[in-house]
């Protein structure tokens, strides 16, 4: 075979192979006037090609190895080549031994403002700020990446979460909303600078020990759910030095629904104890305790 076909048979290998998110960007343009315009669904296009094709890591994933995410981008108004949106992020991973997806991100960032001009090209560099919209991307995508590898290992995803602050202080200088402590206090400034703070540590050994409970429910249920229970009263040690942290939010608002899941099937455990710290933790989430069952 000719050498010149082997050499770009290999770069086509190792780009196939090097990619490490399933992941469904949408863009929905029902706000806008016209929102069947060509440049939606050019931008719809060109971030689902960005996310899936980037080499984010530089690591071999196999195709079941990829991790599922999804992106939802709701365009609130386009003006030329300025647009206003917010952004939804989820992920999952598979628990183990089970067909069960669980959920391990959601987060709904309403401050995704950016410039898009119809077939730019999206190419991501961390240290260097390119537009606002590659840099929120590629910053969730790093969180993604982060977030899947810490429910694996007790704080695995800091290389992952390193880059993403990198990101972060890059985007700064752009003015951006979303990216300052000034923004408020709960947004991507806050969300990663958290995740690294040993001060929150409790909250990346919540994750940890919540999903390794959940990989034990195929060989034990009742042992399984005492470790996921035990992992969310180990949360009573950040609310108590920080009542309002942001990351708490962002646990419960991936997690709420499966807890209640969790504890209002199968063989029961006692969990007085985990829905009065349930109703103190997460407040907001009352409704879903009040069907946990005693």
């Amino acid at each position: 075979m000719n050498k010149i076909v082997v050499f770009f048979l290999f770069l086509s290998i190792s780009f196939v192979h090097g990619q490490q998110l399933n992941c469904t960007v949408t863009v929905n343009a029902q706000k806008m006037g016209n929102p069947n315009q060509q440049i939606y669904k050019t931008l719809e296009t060109s971030l689902n090609e960005f996310v899936n094709k980037t080499d984010w890591t530089g690591q071999n994933f196999k195709q079941q190895e990829k991790i599922n995410c999804s992106m939802y981008i709701t365009l609130m108004s386009h003006s030329s080549d300025q647009f206003v949106a917010t952004i939804q992020v989820q992920s999952s991973r598979p628990v183990f031994n089970s067909s069960y997806e669980t959920p391990v991100l959601n987060i709904n960032d309403k401050d995704f403002g950016f410039t898009y001009t119809e077939f730019e090209n999206l190419v991501f560099n961390a240290n260097t700020f390119q537009t606002n919209l590659i840099s929120v991307i590629s910053f969730y995508t790093y969180i993604i990446l982060g977030s899947d590898r810490d429910t694996f290992e007790m704080k695995a995803g800091d290389e992952n979460f390193q880059i993403a602050q990198t990101i972060a202080t890059v985007a700064q200088q752009s003015g951006y909303k979303g990216w300052s402590q000034l923004d408020g206090n709960q947004n991507r400034y806050f969300l990663i600078n958290d995740l690294l703070s040993p001060t929150y540590t409790e909250i990346r050994k919540t994750v940890f020990d919540y999903h390794q409970g959940l990989d034990q429910m195929t060989d034990n249920v009742k042992t399984a759910k005492e470790r996921v229970k035990t992992a969310i009263l180990g949360l009573n040690k950040l609310y108590n030095s920080k009542p309002n942290a942001y990351l708490t939010r962002v646990f419960f608002d991936a997690k709420s629904d499966e807890i209640t899941s969790v504890f209002t099937g199968g063989p029961s455990i006692p969990i007085t104890d985990l829905v009065d710290n349930l109703n103190k933790i997460s407040p907001i989430n009352s409704g879903k305790w009040a069907a946990l069952k005693y």
